[in-house]
Parts: structure tokens; C-alpha cells; sequence
């Protein structure tokens, strides 16, 4: 999941700098959207190995 975050974080900055700015908002909002994601799943995940 922090995989494809990252890959959209890299296609949101190269859309970015050739200047296509509708594909740039999408991609950077599905990586912050993917990267909140994966956060909540590693600490349920933590959360759940210690109890």
C-alpha cells in the first residue's frame, strides 16, 4: 500500500512539473488518500500483535 502511495506521489511531481494540473491534483490526493490508509492498517496492526 505505501508502494503505490509513493508511485502516485511520483506521478503527482512529474505531472507537476510538465504542467498537466488536473492529472497532478488527482494523483497527489489518491497518495495522500493511500498513505492515510496504510497508516491506519499499521497501527490496528501494531495494536493488535501486542494485546
Amino acid at each position: 500500500m505505501l508502494h503505490y502511495a509513493l508511485v502516485f506521489l511520483v506521478v503527482a511531481i512529474i505531472a507537476a512539473v510538465l504542467g498537466f494540473g488536473g492529472i497532478a491534483g488527482t494523483a497527489a490526493w489518491i497518495a495522500q488518500v493511500l498513505f492515510v490508509v496504510f497508516l491506519v492498517l499499521a497501527i490496528v496492526s501494531f495494536l493488535r500483535r501486542k494485546a
